[in-house]
């Protein structure tokens, strides 16, 4: 797993993404001691260019396909191979097996949960069938962090299979003060990557109040987060970039 998240992280993810289908069947096997890291690992060659990446435009944004040319949104890859072809193939394989990956949503380990709804949100879903599994598992979970994790999976799935709905249930979560603070948080910033609307007041002030420096280093443990910082919490910079885009960058010079 180390070398294939390595290959995902050095942008060679066409010869990665041939091990996907086998990943499936690993974490999917109860009894195979390796199922949680196959898991974990299973989402990196679907998702590219998303590393530092905690803007409102590029958020949980699955980028376009291939175009006429052969190239698009996510460039080249460094052997010089289309990198969108790389991700739509894995999301691919992770949209076949989908139907043996939902159950994962009810694993015991909440780790796997999370990792499973970090793997689900990339795959294609136009019926709403995966979509309406994160609800139903949402329904039933106790554990704040998964919860936030669904939340947050059902933002990245309806922003590549739009559905007023589901943007309008995200609403109502991050206003729902009796949510635990980190489905709210996760609310918000799902929310905020599905409406250009102006950001209210409310979750301003909400977010405010409930993204403490410790409570952002705790939601690291959620994929979505972990990409996101640049050196900070994902959620802090999420903040930083979506409630204050005005706000200069952090220098990356340490002797600034």
């Amino acid at each position: 797993m180390g070398v294939l998240i390595g290959m995902c992280a050095d942008d060679s993810r066409a010869a990665a993404v041939l091990a996907v289908p086998f990943l499936i069947r690993i974490a999917t096997d109860p009894h195979h001691r390796h199922r949680a890291d196959a898991l974990g690992g299973l989402a990196a060659p679907a998702r590219a260019r998303y590393f530092g990446v905690a803007s409102r435009d590029e958020l949980l944004l699955h980028r376009s396909g291939p175009q006429h040319d052969g190239y698009d949104d996510y460039g080249v890859e460094v052997t010089g191979y289309p990198a969108g072809w790389s991700v739509a193939a894995a999301r691919d394989a992770i949209t076949t097996g989908a139907p043996t990956l939902l159950p994962l949503l009810d694993d015991a380990d909440p780790a796997m949960r999370i990792d499973a709804s970090y793997a689900l949100a990339t795959a294609a879903d136009p019926g709403h069938t995966v979509r309406r599994a994160f609800a139903t598992r949402f329904a039933t979970e106790q554990d704040p962090m998964v919860r936030a994790a669904l939340v947050l999976a059902t933002a990245e799935s309806t922003r590549a299979h739009p559905y007023e709905q589901a943007t309008a249930w995200i609403r109502e979560l991050w206003q729902d003060q009796a949510q635990a603070p980190e489905v709210r948080l996760a609310a918000a910033i799902g929310w905020l990557c599905l409406t250009d609307e102006p950001v209210p007041d409310a979750l301003h002030a909400a977010v405010e109040a409930l993204a403490t420096e410790e409570r952002a280093r705790a939601m690291d443990a959620l994929p979505w987060m972990a990409a996101a910082g640049r050196g900070v919490p994902g959620l802090l910079d999420c903040v930083r970039r979506m409630l204050h885009p005005e706000a200069p960058e952090p220098s990356d010079d340490p002797w600034a």
